[in-house]
């Protein structure tokens, strides 16, 4: 992909006076990944002025609306500060966020179907995490113009602040008020709502196997070599009728008083599951696990609101072996992935909180080798797999006054076993798998992909 110029770079702050002050992260913002997430959309030539003028009048609104959104936003132009112990704290304190603007020479045409997320490389806002966290702006936005006049805007921000429906929440309301319109619903940042800085109260006690050590390959007693092997990235898509093939398969042998039938999600999983555990030619007695987001918005008792600004998410695991997934018919890989789902209740969210509650220290509960160069804390990856679903976030539709994205999706994706599932932008009910894995896996796990679905 064309060289991209950073043609200029500036801190943004709120354009009005803010709430300042310290606010305590919950658990769920302290776990898991503390680095910054991308995700990239982009628009086409505007035909209203020649190009250089009309990126120059976006740039504009773009920056005076962000501006304008970081006041009811305002945790985001803030600091995230070590507290000792793996544990974090957020500082509202108005010091901005990091607005670049960027030049390539490519054009839109040169994405092709937007599969190859290689290409995105250098659409994404560099963060050096050399310096330290205190000095890290929690969001960085870069504005790219290309030679046809298209552009894209990338969003990468702090997981420490926000997880994927809050992202969304804010970008929603960032292109309302570019639009001239007013701020729709006011985000929740009551980090007492998940007991931030409570003491643990769970009465119940499970056995969170999401905290355990993740399955490593046979005969290894880490996974630092497989971290290192290259890996690569690409989107596949699967039509309304192959998804309903799928669906169909799955719940061939399935009694439906259990639930009823098995969602696309399941079925998709278990099926990139299989997938990988065939491309990767397991032995049958090979342990493997597939990671599962789950929103706790709607689990939790009393129900967080929608507007909930933080993470309100947990990974569970599905663990099984390579030699059962394969063998036995889709649905049982189904059955595994539904308990994890269904295990998932405010009483085990409650727990899972007060379980990092006690440790003395989270740092081995974090994603951190990125921030350190180092190879720490858990991570998925060769036996492992995690599949973060987007199907029911409002990814698309997202319309700053220049017209909506012609694409939206993950930044980058670079991590073996990291996967997103969505609908696809055509709107027609098919669904797109975005995945990485390593570069000696990928085609064969392309192959097995859609031959077994007939």
């Amino acid at each position: 992909m064309s060289w991209v110029i950073i043609k200029s770079s500036c801190n943004l702050k709120p354009n009005a006076q803010t709430k300042t002050g310290r606010l305590s992260l919950s658990e769920l913002d302290q776990i898991g990944i503390i680095t910054h997430a991308p995700a990239i959309f982009f628009y086409k030539p505007s035909l209203s002025n020649g190009h250089q003028e009309a990126f120059t009048s976006i740039i504009t609104t773009l920056k005076d609306s962000l501006s304008r959104v970081l006041v009811p936003f305002y945790p985001l132009a803030g600091r995230v500060h070590w507290i000792g112990h793996g544990r974090l704290e957020l500082h509202c304190n108005a010091m901005g966020i990091q607005f670049l603007e960027a030049e390539s020479q490519s054009k839109l045409e040169d994405f092709g179907d937007f599969s190859e997320f290689s290409k995105f490389k250098n659409l994404i806002p560099h963060v050096d995490y050399t310096i330290p966290m205190h000095e890290i702006p929690l969001l960085f936005v870069q504005v790219t113009k290309f030679q046809c006049g298209g552009f894209s805007i990338c969003f990468h921000v702090s997981h420490v602040v926000i997880d994927g429906q809050s992202a969304l929440h804010f970008i929603a309301e960032w292109a309302r008020i570019a639009r001239g319109e007013p701020l729709g619903v006011r985000p929740v940042f009551d980090r007492k709502l998940l007991r931030a800085g409570d003491p643990p109260i769970s009465q119940k006690l499970f056995h969170h196997k999401e905290f355990d050590e993740l399955p490593l390959l046979l005969g290894q007693s880490n996974n630092y070599e497989e971290r290192r092997k290259k890996t690569t990235a690409l989107s596949l898509k699967l039509t309304k009728a192959q998804v309903e093939m799928l669906k169909n398969k799955a719940n061939e042998r399935k009694s439906m008083d259990n639930g009823g039938g098995y969602t696309r999600y399941e079925t998709l999983a278990a099926h990139v599951w299989r997938s990988a555990c065939k491309a990767r030619e397991h032995k049958p007695e090979q342990p493997t696990a597939m990671g599962i987001l789950i929103d706790a918005r709607k689990r939790m008792e009393p129900q967080l609101p929608d507007s909930y600004f933080g993470n309100a998410i947990h990974e569970v695991i599905a663990v099984s072996t390579s030699g059962e997934l394969v063998s036995k018919p889709l649905g049982f890989a189904c059955g595994k992935i539904r308990d994890a789902i269904q295990n998932s209740t405010s009483d085990y969210m409650n727990s899972a909180i007060d379980f990092c509650k006690n440790q003395q220290d989270l740092t081995k509960f974090q994603d951190i080798y990125t921030l350190r160069g180092t190879d720490e804390g858990p991570s998925y990856g060769n036996p492992n797999l995690s599949l973060v679903s987007w199907l029911t976030l409002p990814i698309y539709g997202v319309d700053f006054g220049c017209g909506k994205e012609i694409y939206m999706g993950p930044g980058s994706l670079d991590c073996d076993g990291d996967a997103y599932l969505m609908q696809s932008h055509d709107s027609d009910g098919s669904l797109v798998l975005a995945i990485c894995l390593q570069v000696a896996h990928i085609k064969a796990f392309q192959r097995y992909f859609y031959e077994d679905i007939m």
